[in-house]
């Protein structure tokens, strides 16, 4: 992957949530809002943004628990997808996830994203269970895939 040198991880803050809400609202069809991301910082989620030089590029949101770890939400800008930040990104948040010695990390991905089951079974992740009508859809709901990896 070229660029990944380039490439700095930090927490995310509230001052991001404007950019967060843009790249979030041109990748999904249904988006999280900048409360919903405020929400994740205030919960003390980790929340990490990617920035390649000066812009961000891309996020995501890891949920700890016991023994486990929850992503909530993975997302590169549209212009920067596959080209390996997702797979990049995903790494290091798996890495987060270990030091704070979680055992497995569970997501949760829309049955029709073809692009994120193939990043995710890439990665090692297995198919868990099926959680219907679990997404917003333009016709209704959209099933979710649950995935687990064992860290």
């Amino acid at each position: 992957m070229t660029g990944a040198a380039e490439l700095r991880y930090r927490p995310m803050r509230a001052p991001d949530l404007a950019a967060v809400a843009t790249i979030e609202a041109e990748v999904y069809s249904h988006p999280w809002t900048q409360g919903n991301f405020r929400d994740s910082l205030t919960a003390g989620h980790a929340c990490w943004v990617v920035e390649r030089g000066e812009a961000l590029c891309a996020y995501g949101v890891l949920m700890m628990g016991v023994d486990e770890a929850h992503l909530l939400n993975l997302s590169v800008a549209p212009a920067l997808q596959r080209q390996g930040f997702g797979r990049l990104l995903l790494a290091f948040l798996e890495a987060r996830a270990r030091e704070f010695r979680a055992r497995i990390m569970f997501l949760e991905v829309r049955v029709s994203n073809a692009p994120a089951r193939s990043l995710y079974a890439d990665a090692g992740y297995r198919e868990v269970a099926v959680r219907r009508n679990y997404y917003p859809a333009a016709a209704g709901r959209e099933d979710a895939i649950l995935m687990g990896k064992d860290l």
